[in-house]
């Protein structure tokens, strides 16, 4: 994917440190092993170190160079015992709970993250989403202005000429199972400017339906056409427009019979589901039936770069979402 090309490119003119809290994981370290080679990211493994070393040798890989740390051994985790302390007071949580709690390699990484000793997280392969996003949400936290976590996939076929020349972005499909229309509208603006820092692509959002222009009447639609309306007032700069259905998104030959007034049907290179389950349904069956190229999991409103990943996930998927989590690390 042209794309991933140009985000590797500009991972390396700003090496970053990008923390992988599953660093026992076999996937993990052979990808930390060639992210270092290829000049993406600085990684940085958590994990007993024993449990690490003994993965490095059965792979026959030299790691010497790559930076490993157990979490339970840290000359940090003073400061980071104090840290998320302080961050979770309020909400009953004791020295002895925040000791206890912090030894856990994904909230060891994420306090290192919000320390500033990181610059960017990605976990995913062995955890759920619901492991990463809640010591994300309770440490990390959203970004100012935000108020909702969201995430997208940057699907690409190289042998489609939709979207991007065959590259879409699908929002949002791992986060949010039935955002409300202003939840909706902002994850529209925030995947929009994604694009625009990171992909550097001038972005053109559709927002999906069953419906385009009015041609049924749902509840279900109605939330998206408030999400329309609401989206393109914030933001009028941007080129949003919808409810329209999926063909007429990406196919000018019917957004031509189905919304022929939109400069947004027919070229969308980014797709905003009205839901979870359509999002996630949707993306794997491009990447399954299209053998399209699905990077991500990437989040989207962290007030720090954090990132997902399958837990199907392969090595080359780890390197490319540790890539673009260093590219927004650059823009944070």
């Amino acid at each position: 994917m042209e794309l991933l090309n140009s985000i590797w490119d500009l991972a390396k003119k700003d090496i970053k440190r990008i923390v992988l809290p599953e660093g026992e994981e076999r996937r993990t370290i052979e990808a930390a092993r060639k992210i270092k080679d290829l000049g993406l990211a600085h990684p940085i493994l958590i994990g007993n170190k024993e449990k690490i070393i003994h993965e490095i040798k059965s792979l026959n890989l030299e790691f010497e160079d790559i930076e490993i740390i157990d979490s339970n051994t840290s000359r940090n985790i003073d400061k980071y015992v104090d840290k998320f302390y302080e961050l979770r007071k309020n909400k009953g949580v004791t020295i002895e709970k925040a000791k206890q709690i912090v030894k856990d390699p994904m909230y060891f990484a994420t306090v290192m993250l919000k320390c500033n000793d990181a610059d960017g997280l990605v976990s995913g392969a062995v955890h759920t989403t619901g492991d990463l996003l809640r010591p994300g949400l309770q440490v990390v936290k959203a970004a100012k202005g935000a108020s909702v976590v969201s995430s997208f996939f940057i699907m690409g076929v190289p042998t489609s000429n939709y979207g991007e020349e065959g590259m879409l972005l699908f929002a949002d499909c791992a986060v949010n199972p039935n955002p409300s229309y202003e939840q909706l509208a902002e994850i529209a603006i925030t995947t929009a400017d994604t694009a625009k820092k990171v992909c550097k692509i001038e972005p053109r959002v559709a927002m999906l339906s069953f419906s385009t222009m009015g041609s049924a009447d749902h509840d279900t639609v109605e939330k998206v056409r408030m999400a329309t309306e609401l989206a393109k007032k914030l933001r009028p700069d941007l080129l949003i427009d919808g409810e329209m259905q999926l063909d007429a998104a990406i196919v000018e030959s019917v957004a031509k019979q189905k919304a022929p007034n939109s400069n947004i049907a027919g070229k969308a290179n980014i797709l905003i589901f009205p839901d979870l389950q359509s999002g996630n349904i949707g993306y794997k069956l491009v990447q399954r039936f299209a053998n399209a190229e699905a990077v991500g999991p990437i989040c989207q409103g962290f007030d720090k770069p954090i990132n997902d990943l399958s837990r199907g996930c392969s090595v080359e998927d780890i390197i490319n979402v540790v890539a673009v989590t260093a590219v927004q690390a650059q823009n944070n």
